[in-house]
């Protein structure tokens, strides 16, 4: 691993714990409390991917600005928009709900807005300063400080708003969201910069945006991810909002539940680890959409009345969302490092990110529309109950069953079979774990 690399890590951990608050669950919670619609949490939930679409015209001026400079540039604007959010919550003496909730989108927007612009440089960045063959290692490190602090992040958000809170603890909220990010500037300050060559850029003519979305190892790459954030989009919004709508699930109950889905997202260190560097992000990918699927299903089931809603079940269902999330992201990227081009890196990235959390975005903004259009409707077939979130979960089963037959139309050179990554977990691993604890 490079010099310098734990502060990369140190920035992860102090950046999870500030936009988990201000892009997950407390946001949620805090726009239902000022009666925010289900296209409305949809359009909170999609802001942050459906601002990398910044990536493409931003994308062309890094070669003069740098990695490190752009990065830092982007990350403390959107700290500065945080400590502003954090002050919507009292102004309720002189603004109504409606004109608050207009007020944190708007928010919502410069402050992703920021993030978008910047982000472009950070994958190209990472993928100078670490070498080849530690790439999926230095991932799944990455995964565990975000899903380590995100645990915690949601833990304290838990205990802070309790089971129904006031307006004041959801300035606390982000005002921790706040001191957060401001920490992580200060590790994002220590990693070490790298230069971007001219041949590196792609030269300054026009940009073949086609012709780069046109390699078919790359046009199936972002495929691939078209139909994983159509059917990842917003679902852990819809959860909370489940949860807290139709399950009755107080804030601190949502919020406990929801820390769970991080501690999935630990659990990918010991299912990915190594195994990503040694057969390849396809059968990880392929792993990931079959457990989505069961996830979805479960949770529909649950919507469904077929599984009882308790703690219990909840649990294990956000446990699997986190594990799945987890896993895709390292996965993913690591393929993305791989098939790009030298040449253009920078706007393959951008192209990259764009599509992938585009569609990400718009995602939960749809399945919003769905929502809001079923309402209240309800029809029971054969005990089973179908409302517009059990409707939901399995409408995201299916879109989990197309992208695992898109994950195996993936190029990658060397990669195992998805059978490969199966045995490994199912066979191998409970075999050697047998053997340690009988064999002296």
């Amino acid at each position: 691993m490079p010099p310098g690399i734990q502060n990369a890590y140190a920035f992860a951990l102090f950046n999870a714990l500030s936009f988990q608050m201000v892009l997950a669950g407390p946001m949620v919670l805090f726009a239902k409390s000022l009666g925010a619609s289900s296209t409305i949490l949809g359009l909170v939930a999609g802001l942050m991917p459906i601002m990398t679409i910044a990536q493409i015209p931003a994308a062309q001026f890094i070669p003069s600005i740098g990695y490190k400079r752009f990065v830092l540039g982007g990350w403390s604007t959107r700290v500065a928009f945080i400590f502003l959010m954090a002050l919507v919550p009292l102004t309720g003496g002189f603004l109504n709900a409606g004109s608050r909730l207009a007020l944190i989108i708007a928010l919502l927007f410069a402050f992703n807005l920021s993030r978008g612009l910047s982000s472009c440089a950070w994958l190209p960045w990472i993928t100078h300063l670490v070498p080849t063959a530690v790439r999926a290692r230095y991932l799944t490190i990455d995964q565990l400080c975000n899903n380590g602090a995100s645990i915690a992040a949601f833990i304290f958000a838990a205990f802070m708003l309790g089971d129904a809170a006031d307006a004041w603890q959801f300035t606390v909220v982000f005002l921790f969201s706040g001191a957060a990010g401001f920490v992580s500037l200060l590790f994002l300050r220590r990693i070490p910069d790298v230069a971007v060559s001219e041949e590196q850029d792609g030269g300054r003519g026009p940009i073949p945006w086609g012709a780069m979305a046109n390699h078919p190892p790359f046009r199936r790459l972002l495929e691939m991810n078209a139909a994983w954030s159509i059917a990842y989009g917003g679902l852990t919004t819809f959860i909370v909002s489940y949860l807290k709508s139709s399950a009755d699930f107080g804030e601190r109950r949502v919020l406990l539940v929801m820390s769970l889905s991080f501690v999935g997202g630990l659990a990918s260190y010991w299912v990915a680890g190594q195994r990503v560097d040694r057969l390849g992000s396809k059968p990880v990918l392929g792993f990931t959409m079959a457990a989505g699927a069961l996830g979805t299903l479960g949770w529909g089931l649950v919507a469904g009345g077929l599984l009882p809603a308790t703690t219990g079940s909840t649990l294990g269902l956000a446990f699997l969302v986190g594990l799945c999330n987890a896993l895709f992201s390292v996965a993913n990227n690591r393929l993305a490092m791989s098939i790009v081009p030298v040449m253009g890196r920078n706007h393959f990235f951008a192209l990259f990110a764009v599509v992938w959390q585009l569609t990400l975005g718009v995602s939960p903004i749809l399945w919003g529309i769905l929502l809001d259009a079923v309402g209240g409707h309800r029809s029971n077939v054969l005990g089973l109950e179908w409302n517009r979130f059990s409707l939901f979960f399995f409408l995201a089963t299916a879109a989990f069953g197309i992208a695992f037959l898109m994950t195996r139309r993936l190029d990658e050179p060397r990669a195992a079979g998805a059978h490969a990554m199966l045995h490994e977990l199912l066979i191998q691993h409970p075999q050697k774990l047998l053997v340690r604890l009988f064999v002296r």
